[in-house]
């Protein structure tokens, strides 16, 4: 069921039975059209106490559609009782796939002056995508069915320790890899070897060497030396990936990767560690990758792409080969 029926079936919902606190705006737009603005809470999520975690949203958070709060607890509803029967593979491609069909949107989390938590899941990039599903497979392995607590849960995943601000964002891959490994979100597979025969040794200084790219970054230099300090703590690391020319129809991939792993793209652009991820997908022809794709043959969406993940790498130069990571 793709996103488009499950908009539908959420109007079915009280809203109030999701666990958020809202103030509604523009009274007389229909329930997938309003905004809503939460209040001004002054715990945040992340140092709220379990039970209140359930009611609460924190106050640095964006204004989030009415659908969208209302997909998050249907969303979780429908997958916490099916934990126990669910394989992890199947909990995470089944969550993905829900997002098929929603368009790629760019920069999310970029519109605002300072740095909010934002929510949204009609407009998605490839780091939202994960992030979102992320934090939906994590919620529903617990059992948790309360808009409130996938709040705080994409607030553990998308920085670092949890804490938000535009430097504790994970900007680069490796950054949120290594952070959400050390919360226990996930683990990265590197072995065996083969396939996991290539070394990227890390070199990452594309965002203080373009800060005039950032609005929060082009007027604040003490931004700018923050993560400049992060970038170089980063550098030197070197990290195991599957080459390109391995990523074929084998027995061996096929034991390594598994159906719903999180795939980075490895890339040799300068100052860059990865340019693109997904959900691994296995099919009769071989490993495809499931993202929100901004390739206008995919339709600028969220795809499960026609294309093989190998044809899609070897069709690029700069494509090096992909990290894996699995849930937890």
């Amino acid at each position: 069921m793709t996103l488009k029926y499950l908009l539908i079936l959420t109007a079915l919902f009280a809203f109030s039975a999701c666990g958020a606190k809202p103030e509604q705006k523009g009274k007389g737009h229909g329930a997938a059209d309003t905004t809503v603005m939460v209040r001004q809470e002054r715990t945040a999520v992340s140092s709220a106490a379990p039970t209140e975690q359930a009611n609460t949203l924190p106050s640095y958070i964006d204004r989030y559609t009415k659908s969208d709060s209302a997909l998050v607890c249907q969303l979780l509803r429908e997958f916490a009782p099916q934990r126990q029967q669910l394989t992890n593979e199947e909990l995470v491609i089944k969550i993905a796939r829900k997002f098929i069909g929603v368009p790629y949107v760019a920069h999310t989390l970029d519109k605002n002056e300072d740095e909010k938590l934002v929510i949204n899941l009609h407009g998605l990039d490839c780091t939202t995508y994960v992030e979102a599903v992320t934090a939906l497979a994590l919620c529903a392995k617990r059992g948790e069915t309360g808009f409130a607590n996938y709040v705080h849960q994409l607030e553990q995943v998308r920085y670092r320790g949890g804490k938000m601000s535009y430097v504790n964002r994970l900007h680069y891959f490796h950054w949120w890899l290594e952070d959400n490994e050390r919360m226990g979100f996930v683990k990265e597979i590197d072995s065996p070897i083969p396939p996991f025969t290539a070394i990227q040794t890390l070199k990452i200084n594309y965002m203080s060497q373009n800060a005039r790219l950032y609005d929060m970054l082009k007027n604040s230099p003490e931004r700018v030396a923050e993560l400049k300090k992060l970038e170089d703590a980063s550098n030197g690391t070197s990290v195991r990936y599957i080459p390109k020319s391995l990523l074929n129809n084998s027995k061996l991939l096929r034991e390594v990767v598994r159906d719903g792993d999180i795939l980075a793209i490895v890339t040799s652009k300068r100052e860059l560690d990865t340019t693109h991820l997904g959900f691994a997908i296995w099919h009769k022809d071989g490993l495809h990758l499931m993202n929100a794709s901004n390739l206008k043959k995919n339709g600028n969406r969220v795809v499960d792409p026609l294309e093989t993940l190998y044809n899609y790498m070897m069709a690029r130069p700069a494509n090096l080969g992909i990290r894996v990571v699995r849930i937890q």
